[in-house]
């Protein structure tokens, strides 16, 4: 089944044109990586994907229904892990509860349910300046998730991490997925990323952004790092290199 259908968005700020005709489609619990050049459009597509823009034209269908412009459907994390800094980790993650209307003491207890799949465990009264940047991030996830738990929206959430950190959260990620059951939307500049992570990868122009090729990732999965040197991710590599 279709979870999201993004169908001839186009998006101009200005004269500045940044989406050109892009299309793609994320499927049931299905990982879809967006790989292209800095300032190609990615980000302003997510902002028109989760509502917070509007396209100049096209359509945002979710699960079938047109969801153009309108908010709270899907759940969308950036870069920075945005927790705040006063509030503790389990605070923090309950944010999306609380502004469903789930009382204080139901978010929190909800919530904590999930501390030991995302590696909080024990962390539930700290305050995000006492995390790891890699476990900040993974707070930060679970917040996300729990705002939407069947189609998240994550924009380079481990771009800022150190290369080891990283490769240990990417693993992280595929396990608590297999559990979590989550349709992802990805973006990310990192081509072993893409390919590591996705059962998709749609590669992006220079702005103004449009799909200049997809390719299906048919590497067999769990995967680990054996995965990263084997023949077939060598080959994909290469052949996204090219297009770059």
């Amino acid at each position: 089944m279709k979870k999201l259908e993004v169908v001839g968005i186009e998006k101009s700020f200005g004269s500045l044109h940044t989406l050109k005709q892009v299309s793609l489609e994320l499927e049931e619990n299905q990982f879809v990586s967006i790989l292209g050049p800095s300032g190609s459009g990615k980000s302003s597509l997510f902002n028109i994907i989760s509502g917070l823009s509007l396209p100049d034209e096209g359509r945002v269908f979710i699960e079938g229904k047109d969801y153009t412009g309108r908010t709270g459907r899907v759940s969308y994390m950036q870069q920075k892990d945005l927790l705040l800094p006063w509030r503790t980790i389990l605070d923090n993650v309950s944010i999306p509860l609380l502004l469903k209307g789930v009382s204080k003491k139901e978010a929190r207890k909800v919530a904590g349910e999930y501390f030991h799949s995302f590696g909080l465990e024990g962390f539930e009264e700290s305050y995000p300046s006492q995390l790891s940047g890699g476990m900040r991030q993974r707070a930060a996830l679970l917040r996300t998730y729990l705002f939407s738990n069947d189609i998240m929206l994550l924009d380079e959430p481990f771009g800022g991490l150190d290369a080891i950190t990283r490769r240990r959260l990417q693993q992280w990620l595929l396990e608590v997925l297999q559990k979590l059951q989550a349709s992802i939307l990805f973006i990310t500049h990192d081509i072993d990323e893409a390919i590591f992570l996705s059962d998709k990868i749609y590669i992006f122009t220079e702005r103004p952004a449009a799909v200049k090729e997809v390719f299906e990732v048919k590497l067999p999965r769990p995967r680990d790092n054996s995965t990263l040197t084997c023949e077939a991710f060598i080959k994909m590599k290469e052949g996204i290199l090219r297009l770059l």
